[in-house]
């Protein structure tokens, strides 16, 4: 369960403006990055589900997110499912974030206030998202696709 309410979510991540995103397979690496993050200033922090028991990783960075860094609010990244996604809301996911757009993904964290911020590649992507009830989208590849040029035009 989330520690953290939607809206005081989003409110950090506008007023922020940036997370940090990072993965490693071993607990105590995970937890020196969040903590030198945290410590540093940083409130928001994506732990992405890129590797074999990234959710185990994960279940124990929130527990030590909650204990030893208040404030930090810690989501979940690289997620493509509902299912995975649903796993890492019950370990404490207080955000989501895809590198694609899945309906299935946006009902199910909208049905657990979870904000999800998927990745969209078009302007019909986005479109999308929003429609589904995702209030901030992800240029996802920015590189590929213009960078802020893109977001200009």
């Amino acid at each position: 369960m989330a520690r953290f309410g939607k809206w005081e979510v989003m409110e950090t991540i506008m007023g922020t403006g940036f997370i940090p995103v990072f993965y490693h397979p071993r607990i105590l690496t995970a937890e020196k990055a969040l903590n030198a993050c945290y410590k540093a200033g940083v409130r928001l922090f994506e732990f992405t589900n890129r590797g074999d028991f990234a959710h185990d990783v994960f279940a124990s960075l929130e527990k030590f997110a909650a204990e030893k860094c208040p404030g930090l609010i810690l989501g979940a990244g690289t997620i493509s499912d509902p299912a995975t996604a649903a796993l890492f809301i019950q370990m404490g996911a207080n955000f989501i974030v895809g590198p694609n757009f899945n309906p299935a993904v946006a009902a199910l964290c909208n049905r657990r206030l979870v904000p999800y911020i998927p990745g969209c590649a078009t302007v019909t992507e986005a479109g999308n998202a929003q429609e589904a009830g995702c209030d901030i989208c992800k240029l996802f590849p920015a590189d590929q696709l213009g960078g802020p040029s893109f977001v200009k035009a």
